[in-house]
């Protein structure tokens, strides 16, 4: 028995939120991404963050998108940066380019979200879609086999408004636990993947 994939199995379906100012979160981020990847390496990966670089708020997935894409991942694919960003004009279209290039993709969506006021600064991950444009009222395409967003500002008034002033200080500190955890987890997901066949073949009679 290993207790480390035991602990995979335990986080797999509980709900997930970390301050992105809390000691460790990159390594927490990292084993909750990693316990809900699929169980096998031959399925692409894809982490599409959506947002757009022109909104300090709603700059937070592309933001990610180009700092792992700088972290230079080897498995996982990236979709939506600073210079090629995903936002409610083109969003369709590159979920479609995304399905061209990969078949049965597992798709982590990412994107900026308003919350509660004592929740600003806090990361959550989840299974299902992510659901663009939900913060600012507008109805797009859900996108992700699970999700994982930032709470950039307080919601429940002029929304737009406050995405566009919202700090960037902010907005960077969630990107950094992110993109530090999406880079740990790809590790520990690689590392993973080699270790099954080895701890199979050690538990067969």
């Amino acid at each position: 028995m290993n207790l480390r994939y035991k602990l995979f199995d335990h986080l797999k379906n509980e709900p997930f939120r970390i301050s992105h100012d809390q000691e460790l979160a990159d390594h927490q981020i990292a084993l909750k991404i990693t316990s809900m990847l699929p169980p096998t390496i031959d399925q692409p990966i894809v982490i599409f963050c959506i947002g757009t670089d022109r909104s300090t708020g709603d700059c937070l997935g592309p933001l990610i998108g180009s700092k792992i894409i700088e972290k230079g991942l080897s498995h996982f694919h990236v979709y939506g940066t600073l210079d090629e960003p995903i936002h409610a004009v083109n969003l369709q279209d590159k979920i479609e380019e995304m399905k061209q290039a990969y078949v049965n993709p597992f798709i982590i969506g990412i994107d900026a979200c308003l919350g509660r006021l004592k929740s600003v600064g806090s990361i959550t991950i989840g299974e299902g879609p992510i659901k663009p444009g939900a913060g600012v009222n507008k109805e797009l395409t859900p996108i992700g086999d699970m999700h994982i967003t930032g709470i950039v500002n307080v919601s429940g008034f002029m929304e737009f408004f406050v995405l566009q002033n919202t700090r960037l200080s902010l907005v960077m500190k969630l990107a950094d636990a992110i993109s530090n955890g999406i880079y740990m987890a790809e590790h520990k997901y690689l590392r993973k993947m080699e270790l099954d066949p080895i701890e199979k073949d050690r538990f067969t009679l």
